[in-house]
């Protein structure tokens, strides 16, 4: 993935032909709409309505699928949209590499607003992973497992028999847990002694996750840390080629670039 990082003008306020539309999701693109909201850049914000009531953004917000590539190019076409920043989960590849193909059809710049995946430090007991799949080779059987990937993961889940699993949900589903285990309820703790706390509570002797990076869902990593817990971490997947960035602050240079 290019970095870029042009120097930023606080005073800088890009007029651009057409509105930004940030594909929404993360940390990161609430921060980069509140930006946008608060230097007066024109943008609309989208979300794919995976997450049951997501937090508020600073912007207009369109939520749901756009109806395949077909219905996203249309509706780049209908709102006159002038640049995409996909701020989306860093394992939405679907959407991402969508995106990237239709802007480049369309020649509109596109960005990658990319927060730094997770790096193994002193203490860390990280075994890398492919997919799900991958981990049942490192996981042994009779495991207790906490599976922090969420709710699309569930089917995946049936590559693991014989261990006992906990996949964290922020809303109890509508059907049963289909494996041996159950659902957590709730949001990741704040700290890595209420994440301990769970794991303790559970039993729990290996950690499942995706390296999704970022600070709001890293205490698990130290709680495991702290407990000399295993985890399977399952790897990034391969990103389109493009133009990317790791913050808000370059994110909102390269919008004022794109301005000019």
């Amino acid at each position: 993935m290019t970095v870029v990082r042009p120097d930023l003008r606080d005073d800088a306020r890009p007029r651009l032909p057409g509105p930004v539309l940030l594909l929404a999701g993360t940390a990161e693109a609430r921060a980069l709409a509140r930006a946008l909201a608060a230097r007066d850049i024109a943008a609309v914000a989208s979300l794919a309505g995976v997450t049951e009531d997501p937090a508020a953004l600073a912007l207009p917000t369109r939520r749901g699928g756009f109806g395949g590539a077909a219905g996203f190019a249309a509706y780049l076409d209908a709102e006159r949209i002038h640049a995409i920043i996909d701020a989306t989960h860093p394992f939405a590849t679907h959407i991402s590499q969508r995106t990237a193909l239709i802007a480049a059809e369309r020649g509109l710049p596109c960005l990658r607003l990319l927060r730094p995946e997770w790096r193994p430090g002193v203490g860390d007991r990280w075994h890398e992973v492919a997919d799900v799949a991958g981990a049942a080779a490192v996981i042994p059987p009779g495991a207790r497992v906490f599976a922090a990937l969420g709710r699309q993961a569930l089917p995946a889940l049936a590559a693991l028999p014989g261990r006992r699993l906990y996949l964290r949900q922020i809303a109890r589903p509508d059907t049963p847990f289909p494996y041996d285990g159950d659902y957590v309820l709730g949001r990741p703790g704040a700290t890595a002694g209420e994440e301990a706390a769970l794991f303790a509570r559970l039993g729990i002797d290996w950690v499942l996750t995706k390296n999704a990076g970022g600070a709001a869902s890293a205490a698990k990593l130290a709680a495991a840390r702290d407990m000399a817990l295993p985890v399977a971490m399952i790897r990034r997947p391969t990103l389109p080629a493009g133009p990317g960035v790791g913050t808000v602050a370059d994110a909102l240079a390269w919008i004022e670039g794109v301005g000019e």
